[in-house]
């Protein structure tokens, strides 16, 4: 009875099992503080060392789109749905890079945090979660930059921009970016314990799947025999949305939208837990 009592009087007990399913989500809320501080380590450390600092958030997708309004707009001639240029691509390149960005940082989160998980006991899951909280600020810094070229556009350009009722998505998507990007790269981060290699592919499969998701040109222009596998990736309904809202021309349903819901949960959830499983042991094969 007295060994019961003291248990109580703890404030956490670290038990060496626990269920497969049990994801330990209340943590996060507990270590709400510990949440903070690394969301702030991982901004200040990026830039401390800069010249430019956080002007690198405005520098880098303003660079990308003349590069690619140069090269797919004015060489290739691809297709911006009727939409003004810069638009398309900084409305693509913006939602892109957030996603993109939660799925490679995450995806090395066990190999760059390994000193810190073999001394001191935390929620493991704070760390993944950490990089898309830190990279939501850089987020919203660049659709604050979009919104600008956007009203230049309509005041200088004659652009005709209308608030349409698919703008209430937006909170949504960028939720689902987090989510899709946390729980792939929570998944290729538990497989690189064991295969390094997969480490070295996936800045290079990101890049590669880029083309495969409407960025550089509109699902509605993909070819016939092409959409269908375009239309089953589940960031591309997500991209589409996001241009819809904001510029009023995207290849979107509620049915995709589904479907990405769908595919973004499971993608998750799974992730979660092989994470979860994976961080037990993977001190002793990193």
């Amino acid at each position: 009875m007295n060994q019961a009592h003291e248990i109580k009087d703890w404030d956490l007990v670290i038990e060496p099992q626990s269920s497969l399913f049990h994801l330990h989500l209340k943590d996060l809320w507990r270590y709400r503080d510990l949440l903070g501080l690394l969301v702030k380590r991982d901004f200040i450390s990026f830039y401390k060392q800069t010249i430019l600092g956080p002007l690198w958030f405005f520098i880098q997708p303003m660079f990308t789109t003349v590069i690619y309004v140069f090269i797919f707009g004015n060489l290739a001639g691809l297709s911006t749905d009727g939409l003004p240029q810069p638009l398309f691509y900084m409305t693509g390149i913006v939602a892109w890079n957030y996603f993109s960005e939660c799925l490679v940082k995450t995806s090395t989160v066990f190999r760059d945090n390994a000193s810190i998980f073999g001394k001191v006991y935390f929620p493991r899951l704070i760390m993944p979660v950490s990089i898309v909280m830190s990279n939501l600020v850089r987020f919203g810094v660049q659709v604050l930059l979009l919104l600008i070229v956007i009203l230049y556009y309509v005041l200088f350009k004659d652009y005709h921009f209308q608030i349409n009722e698919y703008l209430l998505l937006f909170p949504l998507m960028i939720v689902l970016m987090a989510m899709l990007g946390l729980g792939a790269g929570m998944l290729i981060s538990a497989l690189t314990t064991k295969y390094r290699d997969l480490a070295f592919l996936v800045t290079f499969g990101v890049q590669l799947m880029m083309y495969a998701t409407p960025i550089i040109y509109p699902l509605s222009a993909a070819p016939e025999k092409y959409k269908s596998l375009i239309a089953n990736n589940p960031i591309s309904p997500i991209i589409e949305g996001f241009r819809l809202g904001l510029l009023g021309k995207g290849d979107f349903s509620f049915g995709s939208l589904i479907y990405a819901i769908i595919v973004t949960l499971v993608i998750l959830l799974t992730g979660i837990i092989v994470f979860n499983k994976v961080e037990k042991t993977f001190v002793d094969t990193v």
